[in-house]
This record gives structure tokens, sequence and C-alpha cells, in this order.
């Protein structure tokens, strides 16, 4: 079983950058096919991005595909959320998650991203 603990986020104005980081313990983060998914109040969790278990293929909403990138450094045991030009429609609470195939299995405690205009 793998722990996922993120980090980042926070406060930041429209057409500004974050960096979210979801460090995995328990298990290699090898093993696993990463996602970051987010919720803002009163909607439903939609889906960010995935990375594929080797960093070799990478996924995108269309919404975020042009500013938005994942990544991961199996050997820190990381994956990363660069978030670029952002705005106040991204303001949600932001997750990593975790799977082996099918739905994702573990999920981090979410961290806030709030965009102000």
């Amino acid at each position: 079983q793998v722990q996922l603990v993120q980090s980042g986020g926070g406060l930041v104005q429209a057409g500004g950058s974050l960096r979210l980081s979801c460090a995995a313990s328990g298990d290699t983060l090898r093993r696993y096919e990463m996602g970051w998914f987010r919720q803002a109040p009163a909607k439903e969790r939609d889906f960010v991005a995935a990375i594929s278990w080797s960093g070799g293929n990478t996924y995108y909403a269309d919404s975020m595909k042009d500013r938005f990138t994942i990544s991961r450094d199996n050997a820190k045991n990381t994956v990363y959320l660069q978030m670029n030009s952002l705005k106040p429609e991204d303001t949600a609470v932001y997750y990593c998650a975790a799977r082996v195939t099918g739905e994702y299995e573990y999920w981090g405690q979410g961290t806030q991203v709030t965009v102000s205009s």
C-alpha cells in the first residue's frame, strides 16, 4: 500500500504559477500510474492530468493541457503538477492519486489552490 503526501498550493494571482508535489511512501512510486484531480466547492471531482509508470506518456484534460504539466521523479518517489497561467476558475482542492490499473485506489490529502482575480 502506498501513502501519498501533498505539498504546495496556496494563494496566487491570476496569471501566476504554482507547483504541487506529491510524495509517496510505503511503496515504490514506479509501480503506479499517477494522476491529479481537482474539486471545486459544490462540484464533482474532475480529472486534471495523469502520467504513466515510467513517465513516457502523459494525459491532460482539455482545459489544462496548454497550461499544466505533470511529471514524475521515480528516484525521489514524487510526482509534480506544474500549473502556469492560472485562472480564477482553477480554484479548487487538488488531489494526487495512484493506481496500478483501473480506478485510482490511493489518494493524497488534498491541497487548496486559490487563484485571485
